[in-house]
């Protein structure tokens, strides 16, 4: 048992090394200040401050299921510390989970009932699980549901006002559904009459404006009818015909870098042929590269479209001859996700073998809901494009193997060993990502520095250690796993002996994390992997997470 001095003398130094843990944070070394508060604690695990701390620094390294237990210890060891809760909310509030948050910040609001930031948050939040409730109310049974894609010609848009596909009925179920809504609304809320009279009224008026603009063009659009005909006027890049060419996709870049808008009628026709061009495709690809040629896997990009132009002038442009992996997660957090989805889908259309996309964690609608794809697509084309970049997303393979040696994939590996290249082929990818499973662990998973499987740090998926990628190896005859879904400080990093490397493409991290970015160019035949290190290149004054939700923007 430790005399009274000992634990006055602990309490001291965890006092000292959390002052240092606080200037570690502020210089955004949120790694080295997650040690630091784990330091304090070792010496003084009593004080809810730490534990509150260290939460936040998890938050800001995307570690929301780690910040999510230590907050819970804040709130443990003081049932009356407001920050406990209001870490443990903002956690789940960007793991999509609006209902949890919503029960921490009503108790931040209880403990704290005259701050005006309290009671922001939670008004925020309470829209926020409104939202969720009527989406909920509408959503269209899976089996009812029609593909947008399907319902699109690219050929006709604007050319027939009859040559809608979308029947009536889709366009005016938003009316009937609506008043069902407000009636559930009414029957299980204790919000005044009013609000929900309110509501049913903007519902009513939506599933009009929807139905009117079914009657049209069969695209939805924040104008309704909209012709999609080429004004004469249009001076950007113009796709000729159905081809895609390398004159296009130059000129649609330069464009974008001038922040020039492409219209919607060649955005159209390049997300439906990259739609048709991955659904021929199976959940795992095998790439050939030839002997004495050459391979770049690039890994996160996040929307920093500056940052992939650079990429492309330091490495080459997409060809047959210099081809690439993007290794998921594309879009979300930075504010030009657009703009790298459409160069991406660009030259994956002008030469499908030039270019490989895989599926990240942020393919998918319940990131892109929160971290700002979503917002940004509505705002720079139309609500059509947001459900039809949904439905390609579910068509992105999961994982590639290049020459037979070397896997790569987003996530990681799997809970459970055995499983083999074939079962990853045989996974059934068109859909949203699962909560669990074989698609979820490759989108999710982490490693980690010990042997064995733990917990995820993220809340979703598992960590893995190095015992495990050995195995997986060794029973596929693999050489080398590659993934990305972790911001490195060199933009890389290689563990478990060597046999696993982790690639990030995004340097400076949604403009505060200073990190280097990253690719790896592997050599025919030996596949040597040979990487090469960047930095963050200036881009135009539009902050990281400028379309997200705006209850997340709140917290950033």
């Amino acid at each position: 048992m430790p005399n009274m001095e000992t634990q006055n003398s602990n309490v001291s130094r965890a006092e000292e090394i959390k002052v240092l843990a606080n200037e570690a944070f502020k210089a955004h070394k949120y790694g080295q200040a997650i040690d630091l508060y784990t330091q304090a604690i070792e010496l003084n695990g009593d004080n809810a401050v730490y534990w509150a701390n260290r939460a936040f620094a998890h938050s800001k390294l995307e570690e929301y299921g780690s910040a999510i237990q230590d907050a819970s210890k804040a709130t443990e060891i003081d049932p009356k510390y407001s920050k406990g809760y209001y870490r443990r909310g903002a956690a789940y509030l960007a793991m999509g989970k609006f209902k949890d948050a919503l029960k921490d910040f009503q108790q931040v609001k209880k403990i704290c009932p005259n701050d005006p930031d309290a009671s922001k948050k939670l008004k925020e939040c309470e829209k926020a699980v409104m939202k969720l409730k009527f989406e909920e109310a509408i959503a269209v049974p899976e089996s009812q549901r029609r593909s947008v894609a399907d319902s699109i010609d690219f050929h006709s848009i604007g050319t027939s006002p009859s040559s809608s596909s979308m029947p009536t009925q889709v366009a005016i179920a938003p009316v009937a559904v609506a008043v069902v809504a407000a009636a559930v609304m009414l029957v299980g809320t204790a919000k005044p009459v009013v609000v929900v009279a309110v509501l049913m009224v903007v519902l009513v008026v939506l599933g009009a404006y929807l139905w009117g603009s079914c009657r049209g063009s069969g695209v939805f659009t924040k104008r309704g009818i909209m012709d999609l005909d080429v004004e004469p006027q249009y001076s950007g890049a113009r796709i000729e015909g159905d081809i895609v060419t390398l004159d296009f996709v130059k000129k649609m870049m330069d464009d974008f870098k001038n922040q020039k808008c492409l219209h919607k009628r060649y955005a159209f026709q390049m997300v439906l042929q990259t739609r048709e061009i991955l659904q021929a495709l199976p959940s795992l690809v095998d790439i050939n590269v030839p002997e004495g040629k050459h391979f770049t896997v690039c890994g996160d990009v996040h929307g920093q479209f500056y940052d992939l132009l650079n990429i492309f002038e330091l490495n080459g442009l997409p060809s047959e001859e210099n081809p690439y992996l993007f290794n998921g997660d594309f879009v979300d957090r930075g504010s030009f996700s657009l703009e790298v989805i459409l160069t991406l889908f660009a030259f994956k259309c002008m030469c499908p073998s030039a270019i490989y996309l895989s599926r990240g964690n942020h393919e998918s609608k319940s990131m892109n809901k929160i971290y700002g794809f979503e917002g940004e697509v509505r705002s720079k084309l139309s609500e059509t494009f947001v459900e039809l970049f949904a439905e390609v997303f579910c068509c992105l393979p999961l994982a590639h193997v290049i020459n037979g040696k070397v896997f790569v994939v987003h996530g990681g590996l799997f809970s459970v060993d055995g499983v083999k290249l074939s079962d990853i082929k045989a996974i059934d990818r068109f859909c949203e990502p699962p909560e669990e499973g074989l698609m979820c662990e490759l989108l999710w998973s982490d490693p980690q520095p010990f042997p064995g499987r733990g917990p995820s740090k993220r809340g979703v998926g598992l960590s893995f250690g190095k015992d495990v990628t050995r195995r997986f190896l060794q029973d596929n005859n693999l050489d080398l796993v590659v993934r990305s879904h972790e911001v490195k400080d060199e933009g890389y990093e290689i563990e478990h002996d060597g046999k696993l490397i982790t690639v990030f493409s995004a340097p400076n991290y949604c403009d505060q994390m200073g990190n280097k970015g990253a690719f790896i160019r592997f050599e025919a035949p030996d596949l040597k992997p040979n990487i090469v290190t960047f930095s963050a290149v200036p881009h135009p004054n539009v902050k990281p997470m400028a379309y997200a939700n705006n209850f997340l923007r709140m917290f950033s």
